[in-house]
């Protein structure tokens, strides 16, 4: 990969900026533009409701499985091509699941799962090595991006299928690919590693200045850590919905709004720890209130389930909270691009992997027990785990601060 350029003067650096978040907004909005519009999507299609639901769970698997895969690609072909050649991706697979029947659908929700790996593991190099001051609050201004992306689509996939049906309403978010990429190219380039590289490049693509980084013990307790966080995002974010219409009767847009409410109150979250980092709040003292607002969406749920939109306005800015400290400690601590590279992808794979059978465990222990107390008690202990792995992470890895 050719030299990355040097920032010159706010313009330039405020361009880089616009490139990652217009990124980010990619990353989870072709996945959440689904649900509003699956109904009418299974009657077309002909599908069950198993086979509605692998196209919403397969980009998670594909972040599990395809993350080594990607970051070998990265330490090859350099951030700026994957990236841009991601962004194509989704755009391709965006079209590709509209416009056929359930086969074309399936491929076209693969390409978009890979193509959002990419940016899984591009996203926090690419931080940590052009905002090398400001990685906590970049990181924050990302996690806000990412759920950004969730609550448009979430929001507008419905009322834009009511008008041209749902293969249009889901295509149209292809539009979100296409502006990423016209920044993305004239923010970085669109550049194949080079065999000679320059000094960026070379910490982007050489040896890693800390081999051991898989062998650390803060790499995998943040892998726990996040395992643990992803488990119960996903597994919320599909059943929320049914947990408040089957115990308060609620209508399913009421409840689906549910969802909305717990992805929109992530961007604060992102945005409101760096915030806090910035005025040299210790990091374990802000993942300590990260821990009790998750906590609180699955007891309150069991004890005051009226009270539902404070539990999920509370974890909502919890869980947006928790991935910029994950990936903030990620940036900080890896020692060198490389091994920010490769600390990130462990990370997202063990996480990713687990996260992917969130909402399957949750239904079999909902159907098994025939209630909610049980599935809530498992969100429960997946939180706890996710909170004691941060706090030993970071016990190993120090206080951090966005400097």
């Amino acid at each position: 990969m050719s030299q990355v350029r040097p920032l010159v003067g706010p313009a330039a650096r405020g361009l880089l900026l616009s490139a990652v978040l217009l990124y980010a907004l990619n990353l989870r909005a072709p996945i959440t533009a689904l649900a509003p519009v699956v109904e009418p999507l299974r009657d077309d299609l002909g599908l069950s409701a198993a086979g509605a639901g692998l196209l919403t769970g397969v980009p998670v698997l594909c972040f599990a499985l395809a993350t080594p895969l990607v970051s070998v690609l990265l330490a090859r072909l350099g951030t700026s091509l994957v990236v841009a050649a991601s962004l194509v991706t989704v755009l391709a697979g965006t079209v590709l699941r509209s416009s056929g029947g359930a086969t074309t659908a399936l491929v076209g929700t693969v390409l978009i799962g890979v193509a959002i790996t990419a940016g899984n593991v591009a996203v926090p190099v690419v931080i940590g090595r052009d905002f090398p001051g400001h990685v906590a609050r970049v990181t924050g201004l990302y996690t806000a991006a990412l759920n950004g992306g969730s609550v448009l689509t979430t929001t507008l996939t419905a009322p834009l299928a009511e008008l041209v049906g749902w293969r249009w309403a889901l295509a149209s978010w292809g539009l979100l690919a296409v502006a990423g990429l016209a920044v993305w190219l004239r923010a970085y380039g669109w550049r194949r590693a080079s065999r000679s590289p320059g000094p960026a490049a070379a910490a982007d693509v050489g040896p890693d200045a800390r081999p051991d980084v898989l062998r650390r013990a803060v790499t995998w307790l943040l892998a726990v850590s996040f395992a643990g966080q992803a488990f119960g995002y996903y597994a919320v974010s599909a059943w929320l919905p049914s947990v408040l219409h089957d115990e308060l009767g609620l209508a399913p847009t009421a409840s689906g709004g549910a969802a909305a409410l717990f992805q929109l109150f992530g961007m604060v979250g992102g945005v409101a720890v760096p915030l806090a980092l910035g005025r040299r709040v210790p990091v374990r003292v802000v993942m300590v209130a990260i821990s009790v607002g998750w906590v609180l969406l699955p007891v309150g749920l069991l004890v005051g389930p009226r009270w539902w939109p404070l539990w999920c306005t509370l974890a909502g800015v919890a869980q947006g909270g928790n991935f910029a400290v994950i990936f903030t400690v990620v940036a900080t601590t890896a020692g060198s691009q490389s091994g920010a590279r490769r600390m990130s992808a462990a990370i997202q794979t063990f996480g990713y992997g687990c996260a992917a059978l969130g909402p399957s465990v949750l239904g079999a222990v909902h159907t098994a027990s025939g209630g909610w107390t049980a599935p809530l008690l498992v969100v429960l202990g997946s939180v706890l785990t996710m909170s004691v792995a941060a706090q030993l992470a970071l016990a190993r890895a120090g206080s951090v601060h966005d400097r």
